[in-house]
């Protein structure tokens, strides 16, 4: 059943970058120019999706067990440091350059186009890294988080 919850979320969630435009590039990108020819779209998209977050946060947050799972999965750290800063940091780099972050670049995966199969390589390179760091480094959240994780309940 977690299976098939998980398929119909990805799909609606799919369905949502395709309908809102986010699975293009030069839109994505015209938001970020706010010095240009700024597309405001991208930052209404956004602020749905937050909406809809904290409404199913909000929720769940009330629910003594998750509906399709055998407990609840909270983040293990909600503060701000260093690691969060840069990967943001980072992320926005990327972001900025290519204008796919990950959900539609994968899902413009079936545009085969070379650029964005050499993105999602790099992309996959870059969290293999992330997790040979994080493993290597249990104080950054490797080991620390996954006991935190798994100790939750």
């Amino acid at each position: 059943m977690r299976a098939i919850v998980s398929f119909l979320c990805g799909l609606v969630f799919g369905c949502g970058l395709l309908i809102s435009g986010m699975t293009e590039p030069p839109k994505v990108l015209g938001f970020l120019d706010v010095l240009g020819a700024w597309d405001p779209t991208l930052g209404f998209v956004m602020a749905g999706a937050l909406a809809v977050t904290a409404t199913g946060y909000a929720f769940a947050r009330r629910q003594f067990a998750p509906v399709f799972g055998a407990r609840f999965e909270w983040p293990p750290q909600t503060g701000i440091d260093r690691a969060l800063v840069v990967g943001s940091i980072l992320f926005g780099i990327g972001w900025g350059l290519v204008g796919l972050c990950p959900g539609p670049a994968i899902e413009n995966l079936a545009t085969l186009s070379p650029e964005v199969i050499v993105f999602v390589l790099a992309m996959g390179a870059g969290m293999a890294l992330h997790g040979w760091w994080q493993a290597r480094t249990p104080t950054a959240g490797g080991a620390d988080a996954a006991t935190a994780i798994a100790s939750d309940g």
